[in-house]
């Protein structure tokens, strides 16, 4: 494997005991008594899952794994993290939802997963840990069975550009370096004071037409875009959460947060 994805896989595996204590984020305790985990977003725009095969990449521990088989889809979830993909199985075991686990990273699934899915379903945080999207489509329309149907909900890209500097946004960061950028230090997204021993990751920036033509190169048919000018958690110090859930920089509704796409094959 890629040293820089072993590193990855080394600081994932950490995060699973990292984010299992972090209530304010996944909070197990009421997953465990009924909570799903899954968005206004990606329930609307996927819609009715009942009956239908959901493969799941990048599903972390399974918790909107197992949140689409309680939506009736019969789901098998993938991660590069054995850590992760043990507590996703002896979470679906504990809550007696039938849900199939692979751990393998994206690229080596074809070797380590039979069959077609009528979904193939990703989201939130997953397109920055890949160096290549083109191999991504690949994999994408392997396990698509014709006429089924791809979707992501991820931080926009454009989003990544800006930093705060005195209560204002400053386009900051460059748009079309690909990377892979290096960073090290502490803490996660659901635990930022966490002390981690791996520290180092390696993440990718990937314009939005990389994106699309991953996908379009790989015959795939992109169905709708979307953009919203809101995150799931508070990319920025200067984000607000709204009633609603979602986080907003005030005054500045016109920067996109968030997109989604659909893509088929046909």
């Amino acid at each position: 494997m890629d040293a820089r994805i072993e590193s990855n896989r080394a600081f994932w595996d950490e995060l699973v005991g990292v984010h299992v204590r972090a209530p304010d984020w996944y909070d197990l305790d009421t997953f465990r008594t009924g909570r799903q985990t899954l968005r206004t977003i990606e329930t609307e725009e996927v819609g009715d899952v009942r009956g239908k095969r959901l493969l799941h990449l990048q599903c972390h521990f399974g918790m909107d794994t197992i949140s689409w088989a309680k939506r009736g889809a019969r789901v098998v979830g993938a991660d590069f993290s054995p850590e992760a993909i043990g507590l996703a199985r002896q979470l679906s075991e504990e809550l007696s939802v039938e849900a199939d686990f692979v751990c393998s990273n994206i690229y080596d699934l074809p070797q380590h997963l039979e069959g077609e899915f009528d979904i193939v379903f990703t989201s939130y945080g997953v397109l920055c840990w890949l160096p290549d999207l083109t191999e991504w489509g690949k994999v994408i329309d392997h396990f698509l069975a014709p006429g089924g149907f791809f979707y992501i909900v991820d931080q926009h890209p454009a989003g990544a550009l800006f930093s705060e500097r005195d209560g204002e946004l400053v386009a900051s960061e460059p748009y079309f370096d690909t990377g892979p950028i290096e960073e090290t230090g502490d803490g996660s997204y659901a635990d930022r004071n966490a002390i981690l021993r791996n520290k180092t990751t390696f993440e990718w920036r990937h314009p939005l037409s990389d994106v699309v033509n991953a996908l379009a190169s790989n015959g795939l048919r992109v169905d709708f875009l979307h953009e919203f000018p809101f995150c799931m958690f508070q990319w920025l110090p200067a984000m607000v959460k709204g009633e609603d859930g979602w986080y907003r920089v005030p005054g500045h509704e016109n920067v996109p947060f968030l997109f989604s796409l659909k893509a088929s094959k046909t």
